[in-house]
């Protein structure tokens, strides 16, 4: 994403006029000096604990131009939430980036942003169950890594253009249900709607049905389209919700058919931008929504204990049997992982005390089970398939 001089002189001055409700520094996190921007309404008083937005830039750019391009300060103004603005490193390419595509670095990313969040809690008072990221293009590839990885601190996540890596997704097993939104185009270059294979890039429908089946969602969404408000942007667009997930947790997915690399509602074009909605706006009435002790309690623990649910036999030729001696026990999703961190099945529905899967085809090996039960609690177990 790429700024012309007037832009940049535009943005400049839109800087200055707010310059008294920023904040910028820097910390330490990984032996590197990282930086980030803080914008704090007028309505924030250190007496009342708030919400916070991180809001990432994409690929090549940094926190001061999403700032103005992934625009959220009107929106924080009225519902009074600091929105943090950090900055990516710089690759072999000199661009800043998130270290969360498939290249070899010893960047972490989202180390970092655990290390700003403890920062911001130090600095000011911010609710910990509603803190939120956000971001565009590789801001939301870091997103997701976020939902992956650091989902006991991070409550919800929206991404904009943005995907993941297959090996990431493949190895992504969040200790919770994480609502999702996506927005995307389908006439996207930079981040294909179909994916990019050379560059592992995820098809975003793939994407967007993994997160569904992880948060267990209705896998068949309501669909309803987006008012043509401005029948000159080029493009059109979608909403689909998933709903009725574990905890309440939701999928949603905005498809801008004819969009381009952009983001919704911006002020500036810089490809084919649909105008019909503001990203900033739907992204902050999703995430408001969410809170993370309506997933789980304090230190990331599941909100419910866990009944127990037994794998036999194990080792296993032809089939296994989940049982549990809870009466009370029953299971919403299965997820069985080989190996290499790749699905090998997955089962969603309801299910009461016992279930059976067949692995008579499945390659001998070590295999993961997650559990997920009714109640939300998780089960991590492990089994072997013998030839």
């Amino acid at each position: 994403m790429r700024f012309s001089l007037p832009f940049l002189l535009t943005f400049f001055i839109t800087v200055a006029a707010h310059a008294q409700s920023f904040y910028t520094g820097t910390i330490q996190s990984g032996g590197l000096t990282r930086e980030y921007r803080v914008y704090i309404p007028a309505a924030y008083n250190a007496n009342k604990a708030v919400p916070l937005l991180f809001n990432l830039h994409g690929y090549g750019s940094n926190n001061l131009e999403q700032d103005f391009y992934g625009n959220f300060k009107p929106i924080a103004d009225t519902a009074n939430f600091l929105i943090v603005m950090p900055n990516g490193t710089y690759d072999q390419q000199n661009k800043r980036y998130w270290n969360n595509f498939l290249v070899s670095s010893s960047v972490d990313d989202v180390a970092f942003i655990s290390n700003l969040l403890d920062t911001m809690i130090s600095k000011y008072n911010i609710d910990t169950n509603r803190v939120y990221s956000t971001g565009m293009s590789n801001g939301g590839f870091m997103s997701y890594a976020l939902a992956c990885g650091l989902s006991n601190r991070i409550a919800a996540i929206a991404s904009v253009t943005g995907t993941m890596v297959t090996p990431n997704l493949n190895n992504c097993t969040p200790g919770r249900a994480v609502p999702v939104m996506q927005i995307h185009g389908t006439a996207d270059n930079t981040v294909p709607y179909n994916g990019l294979p050379v560059s592992a890039f995820v098809p975003i429908e793939t994407l967007v049905d993994t997160w569904v089946n992880k948060n267990g969602c209705n896998t068949t969404p309501i669909i309803t389209a987006v008012p043509n408000n401005s029948t000159t942007d080029g493009c059109t667009a979608e909403r689909f919700l998933y709903e009725n997930g574990i905890e309440g947790s939701t999928v949603e997915f905005y498809k801008i058919t004819g969009g381009g690399h952009t983001w919704p509602g911006a002020a500036i074009n810089v490809g084919v931008t649909n105008q019909d909605f503001s990203a900033s706006f739907v992204i902050w009435r999703f995430l408001n929504k969410y809170k993370l002790n309506q997933f789980t309690t304090a230190a990331g623990e599941p909100a419910q204990k866990a009944a127990i649910w037994n794998v036999f036999p194990n080792p296993a030729f032809d089939q296994i049997t989940l049982t549990s001696p809870d009466a009370a026990a029953s299971l919403r999703q299965v997820q069985v992982y080989n190996a290499l961190g790749v699905l090998q099945y997955q089962w969603t529905g309801m299910n009461d005390q016992i279930l059976p899967i067949d692995v008579q085809a499945w390659p001998a090996g070590v295999y993961r089970l997650q559990l997920v039960q009714s109640n939300g609690a998780r089960q991590t177990s492990t089994f072997v398939c013998v030839r």
